[in-house]
């Protein structure tokens, strides 16, 4: 099969590293792809929002299958135009992509499906949200209602903070995506990521994970798109894996299919978990990142076949062959981010990493200048580790790390600390 994926991050490079490890690829084009990616497969110049151009693409190189892997082209329905043209997709349509693009919509979903989520207001007025958050306190969550880039949300622990943030977003720091606003109560709990695909009617779990989103270790100082990941995550045992496919994802997929817009994709389930009760915290259409490059080091080739079977409507037949093994992500950024950061500096020592089914370095912001890695976003390299125990790989990616010569980046040194302690 020829293969396109669309993105140019660690999760696309942890896409691309598991479809070549199936020997139905024959060959993989990545647009735009980065750096690392260029090291294992094609990378195309491709405006990847416009699906036109996407299709084109398609019908020029002979393509087969499309995997889509960022939110933006999901919500720009690129998956639709190219089901129009008769391209296998693996995506959400656009209408089924508002579990992710709206926050609002979200949950008015799960009202009608009963799924349990924080209570909310739903505002597009500055001065009744200010009197919302006045009248219900902190802590609360304030959250763009559109795509933000993972960057929308703020957990205010102060009213004033809170207030601020709603400040920050009527007064247009996240772009249209905070023209309207979603305001949460603040859930306690355990978080957890839970992975399910979709055909539509069919809904098969292939695995979980715990994110790190503060940027400071013990989970401190901003949110980040996320600075590491493990799985799978210890807080989602089998009867929370149950409860949260019985009382959240298969009633939400039976009223997307209800409103006529099925789901067929990967269902990014954002779960809150206290007593053993999951409640929703928010919905992605997309793997996350970088929970993807721990489930796709945990996957392996199979990932494919899982995704083909999504895109044609036959995961009834399907079963995921998990190994008894744990695998963990250290991201390596570059110094000020969540804030203000330099692109360009040089990456050495890459070379000094191993590279097998244990050992990945996925690049996630990086280019090619003069021969020489650098550093092209905030979030550059994604280091990545499989064992047969949580500690196993947290020593392996780690020690990946230590050989990677980059001043001007840094990590968290505590990814994991929940189930390692």
């Amino acid at each position: 099969m020829n293969i396109l994926i669309l993105g140019g991050g660690g999760r696309e490079h942890s896409i691309a590293w598991a479809v070549l490890q199936n020997p139905k690829c024959d060959r993989l084009i990545v647009a735009p792809g980065n750096a690392g990616i260029a090291e294992i497969a094609e990378c195309a110049s491709l405006d990847i929002l416009d699906g036109g151009a996407v299709a084109g693409f398609c019908e020029a190189e002979a393509v087969d299958f499309v995997i889509i892997g960022p939110e933006a082209p999901l919500a720009a329905g690129v998956a639709d135009r190219l089901r129009e043209a008769g391209v296998l997709v693996f995506g959400p349509s656009q209408a089924a992509a508002r579990l992710e693009a709206s926050k609002s919509f979200t949950k008015s979903v799960c009202a009608t499906a009963g799924a349990p989520t924080a209570a909310y207001g739903h505002f597009i007025d500055l001065a009744a949200a200010r009197d919302y958050v006045r009248t219900q306190g902190a802590p609360i969550v304030v959250k763009a209602d559109g795509l933000a880039a993972g960057k929308g949300v703020i957990v205010a622990e102060t009213t004033d903070a809170a207030l601020a943030a709603l400040d920050e977003m009527f007064g247009g720091t996240f772009g249209t995506a905070g023209a309207e606003v979603v305001i949460e109560e603040f859930m306690t709990g355990e978080e957890a990521s839970f992975f399910v695909l979709c055909d539509g009617e069919t809904a098969l779990p292939i695995g979980t994970a715990q994110d790190h989103k503060r940027v400071g270790e013990g989970d401190t100082g901003p949110n980040t798109g996320g600075m590491g990941a493990y799985s799978p995550a210890p807080v989602m045992t089998q009867a929370v894996t149950e409860r949260a496919l019985d009382r959240i994802v298969r009633p939400v997929l039976s009223e997307m299919v209800r409103r006529g817009t099925p789901y067929q994709g990967v269902l990014f389930v954002g779960l809150m978990i206290e007593a053993g009760v999951p409640r929703l915290v928010e919905f992605n259409a997309r793997f996350g990142d970088p929970e993807c490059q721990v489930l796709m080091m945990r996957l392996g080739g199979q990932a494919l076949d899982l995704m083909l079977a999504t895109a044609e409507g036959r995961l009834a037949e399907c079963a995921v062959n998990w190994a008894e093994d744990h695998a963990l992500t250290v991201v390596m950024a570059a110094r000020g981010y969540p804030g203000e950061h330099e692109r360009g500096s040089v990456i050495r020592g890459l070379e000094r990493c191993p590279e097998d089914s244990f050992h990945q370095v996925f690049h996630a912001g990086t280019a090619r200048v003069e021969g020489q890695f650098v550093a092209n976003g905030g979030r550059v390299l994604a280091v990545t580790a499989r064992g047969a125990t949580l500690q196993v790989a947290a020593a392996r990616a780690y020690a990946m790390v230590d050989r990677i010569d980059w001043p001007e980046g840094f990590c968290r040194r505590d990814i994991g600390w929940r189930a390692l302690r």
